[in-house]
């Protein structure tokens, strides 16, 4: 049984109740510096404030939560906010549909923690390296995340309802495929069975007008001639209603038979037709595409002939092979008697139109002289089908690379940030570093000036002033490591100089966990 999802309400709370408990709990386990309760609370109605929003108003809820962030410190970095930060990144990336909200929250935390380090500190470089670190990877690339993920969603929904509409479509594609080859079986029927009721026609009409033939058998073979050219135009008009286009490509079905041989069978049956072969070199494949497109014109053009020209005497030549590519011509002359009306309208020739030039074959029809002429070439390698087609673009694709190479290039440029940030890490700790030795050597009263000598040339930019004792009144104190060891807790030597620029105390800040007895180690080296 499948559990039925919480409320929205219900979600927004326990997401405020997820985002919350860092805020809480930092301060108590020391990862932050203790606040007033009041500030506390005041953070955590303003994650509620953010959570209630962040369904209609995504863009809003970061910014709430990254002003949060810049308000508990200049860098943006902070345990108790970083998680809540970086969830809103992601829901803004997932709820909201442009880029334009996200990049200009971007630029309005970068411009307010850029100017917010410049008041506050006097370095203000490893306070802004972390802060573009902090808002790299805790606001840029959780957003690209949420973009992903809104695009997977949205690619997988319209991918369902494309494996939908295609299998709708193919089902369609079945049926009409159906109905077309039923139509083509029927075409082909009216083809074959029309010629032959045209050579039956022809026959009883040699009979009417034979010499020796009783006037009873002549009207007979009459009212048989008149029959069979009813009975041919009654199939036509029949399989023409099942045609869905008369520009639909003829049905290629197998003739039995080559174009000689059909060409002898119309002359026994009473056409004056002539045979003329192209020369010794003229051979079609029998079986092949071109085979039974020039089979199928000539019997439609010896049909038309008998029909509509009856008389007439009638050419057919045959050039050309399956290496150059053959051609069918078909010439009538002028009809020496009345001629049938076309009820089809010519649909006839226009499919084999579409026939022939659907294989990259050329098709003529027309008068030629006092008759009528058919020509049809079909190239050496005629085609029956289109090709595979085209690959559809692939939008998703180029989408799913974008925002790929949008991860790519934040993560190399959080890279780059991170290694600038280290590097400098490196250097201040590095280059804040007095010696023990000249810190034994110092004297309370000793002169700025001669003090400075023997000084680091940097300070230490996040002093322990909570673990130091009280400064004297007045002072100007300044922080320097013991040693100079990275990622680790060192001991801090304290210089406090009067206004008159005489040091007027000097004090050992121990390590995290040690006691202050470690002053004793440094007092050794003093002469």
């Amino acid at each position: 049984m499948k559990r039925a999802r919480p409320a929205a309400p219900g979600r927004a709370c326990l997401l405020w109740a997820a985002l919350a408990l860092p805020a809480v709990c930092a301060d108590r386990i020391g990862l932050n510096e203790p606040r007033p309760p009041w500030q506390q609370l005041a953070g955590l109605v303003v994650l509620a404030a953010a959570t209630a929003v962040a369904r209609r108003r995504p863009a809003a809820a970061f910014g709430l939560t990254a002003a949060l962030s810049l308000a508990v410190t200049p860098a943006l970095f902070s345990v108790s906010y970083g998680p809540a930060l970086a969830v809103f990144a992601l829901l803004l990336g997932l709820r909201a549909a442009a880029t334009a909200p996200a990049a200009l929250c971007f630029a309005a935390v970068a411009c307010a923690g850029t100017l917010r380090i410049a008041v506050a500190g006097p370095d203000p470089v490893p306070a802004w390296l972390v802060m573009t670190g902090t808002l790299l990877f805790g606001g840029v690339l959780p957003w690209l995340g949420g973009r992903y993920w809104r695009q997977s969603r949205a690619l997988t929904e319209a991918g369902w309802q494309r494996a939908a509409r295609l299998e709708e479509e193919q089902r369609l594609a079945g049926e009409r495929a159906r109905l077309r080859e039923r139509a083509r079986i029927a075409q082909d029927m009216h083809d074959s069975l029309g010629h032959e009721l045209s050579l039956i026609a022809l026959r009883a009409g040699a009979l009417q007008v034979a010499p020796d033939l009783p006037g009873h058998h002549r009207a007979a073979a009459a009212d048989l001639r008149v029959a069979a050219a009813d009975a041919t135009d009654r199939l036509h008009r029949i399989i023409g209603v099942l045609r869905e286009d008369d520009d639909e490509p003829a049905p290629l079905g197998p003739a039995g038979e080559n174009v000689e041989q059909l060409v002898a069978r119309a002359a026994e049956s009473g056409l004056p037709v002539r045979w003329e072969n192209g020369g010794p070199d003229t051979a079609v494949a029998p079986g092949t595409v071109a085979e039974r497109l020039l089979h199928r014109v000539a019997r439609e053009a010896l049909t038309n002939a008998a029909r509509h020209a009856p008389g007439a005497p009638v050419v057919v030549e045959v050039t050309g092979d399956d290496v150059r590519g053959a051609a069918v011509t078909v010439t009538n002359g002028k009809p020496a008697g009345p001629s049938s009306p076309a009820p089809g309208g010519g649909s006839g020739l226009r499919g084999l139109r579409a026939a022939v030039t659907a294989v990259g074959g050329a098709f003529e029809a027309g008068p030629h002289g006092d008759g009528f002429r058919v020509r049809a070439h079909v190239p050496a390698r005629a085609a029956t089908a289109a090709g595979p087609p085209r690959a559809a673009s692939a939008p998703f694709t180029r989408a799913r690379r974008r925002v790929a190479a949008g991860l790519g290039a934040a993560a190399g440029a959080g890279a780059v940030l991170v290694g600038a940030a280290f590097a400098w890490y490196a250097y201040s700790e590095t280059h804040s570093v007095l010696e023990p030795a000249a810190y034994a050597a110092l004297r309370l009263g000793t002169p700025v000036a001669e003090a400075e000598p023997v000084l680091p040339d940097l300070r230490v930019q996040d002093p322990p002033a909570e673990r130091a004792p009280a400064p004297p009144v007045g002072a100007d104190c300044r922080y320097y490591r013991a040693s100079g060891e990275l990622f680790v807790s060192v001991d801090h030597f304290r210089l406090c100089f009067d206004d008159q620029g005489r040091l007027v105390a000097k004090n050992v800040i121990p390590r995290v966990g040690t006691s202050g007895e470690v002053r004793e180690e440094y007092e050794e080296f003093a002469p």
